[in-house]
């Protein structure tokens, strides 16, 4: 589509599965998810900004500031009692009968659960943030289709490391704690 319709529009055009699938889920399901409510609200303003003369670049870190969004959403929580981790976490889990929500929130009681869950949530934050830095840098300087061929990849890395990062030290939690 680049040739036909040049960088801008041809990344708009590859919002379309994006939205189409968020559209499917909130059919298929009948509520809204907030992460693709996010995805869709990212690109809605990407596309918005780029009708009133943003610039293919915009377009290459909407994804990344959505990401940036996200993680001083997670650093924000940090304020509430309960941050966001807890509560997404809980709505994964909840899902799930064997462990059901009601269970998820004694967890939330025992010592230490507080700690670890705040501990989380401000790595996460920061790991987005610092995410989102790095894309908007590399954006800054690698032509478009560089961008585009790296930019996935170490995206989903970046993500990939946060992930096994929490794993590990929800599994350490986990023996320390006896929790779940």
């Amino acid at each position: 589509m680049h040739a036909r319709l040049g960088d801008g529009e041809a990344l708009i055009a590859s919002a379309v599965p994006p939205i189409s699938w968020s559209l499917y889920q909130v059919v298929r399901s009948r509520r809204l998810d907030a992460v693709s409510a996010l995805v869709v609200a990212g690109i809605f303003l990407t596309v918005g900004a780029t009708v009133l003369g943003g610039s293919a670049r915009l377009i290459q870190i909407r994804d990344a500031l959505v990401t940036g969004m996200v993680g001083v959403l997670f650093l924000t929580s940090l304020i509430l009692e309960k941050p966001l981790i807890f509560h997404l976490a809980r709505a994964f889990l909840g899902r799930n009968p064997a462990v059901g929500a009601a269970t998820f929130d004694e967890l939330w009681a025992r010592p230490g659960m507080p700690r670890t869950f705040r501990t989380m949530t401000a790595v996460w934050g920061v790991g987005l943030v610092g995410q989102t830095a790095l894309m908007c840098w590399l954006a800054w300087i690698w032509p478009v289709d560089r961008y585009l061929l790296v930019a996935p990849a170490l995206g989903y890395g970046l993500l990939g490391l946060l992930l096994l990062w929490s794993l590990w030290f929800a599994a350490r939690r986990q023996i320390r704690f006896n929790w779940l």
